[in-house]
């Protein structure tokens, strides 16, 4: 899979691939006892976040915080499917909120420090076709070509 030149997954990637380990992340969560300890879950889905705005723009990370608080609240906190609105949902939100934020200001600094180092790109030019020995005239030159 190629990456953008600052390190981003390209196109509408970040977004789809950050819900796919969300659900990932919150069954192997749950399997390991999500459901009578919800920082599991929530320790997972935070590095999901995490690992999101370290390859994905702030749109995707922002989609995938939210896919992540919609599966803990209804799949780990309310074991029905349908969402769940109390303390604990709320502080799940300000969690997965809060990392998604640091992580994509973080990823900014890196992004920016990379560039920085590297320095300025060459930038390529194209390399001019080799002139005849005679003069040819514009019009020749332009019909020609």
């Amino acid at each position: 899979m190629r990456t953008s030149t600052d390190g981003r997954l390209p196109g509408g990637l970040g977004f789809p691939l950050g819900g796919v380990a969300v659900v990932a992340a919150t069954i192997v969560a749950d399997l390991a006892g999500a459901t009578r300890h919800p920082g599991y879950a929530l320790a997972a889905l935070a590095l999901v976040v995490l690992a999101a705005a370290s390859m994905s723009t702030p749109a995707a990370v922002a989609g995938t915080a939210l896919v992540a608080w919609a599966v803990d609240t209804g799949f780990v906190l309310g074991r029905a499917g349908g969402l769940v609105f109390d303390a604990a949902s709320g502080q799940v939100a300000l969690v997965l909120g809060a990392v998604a934020a640091a992580g994509v200001v973080a990823a900014a600094i890196v992004r920016a420090a990379r560039r920085r180092v590297a320095g300025p790109r060459l930038a390529l030019r194209p390399i001019p076709a080799p002139r005849s020995g005679r003069s040819q005239p514009v019009a020749d030159r332009i019909a020609s070509a």
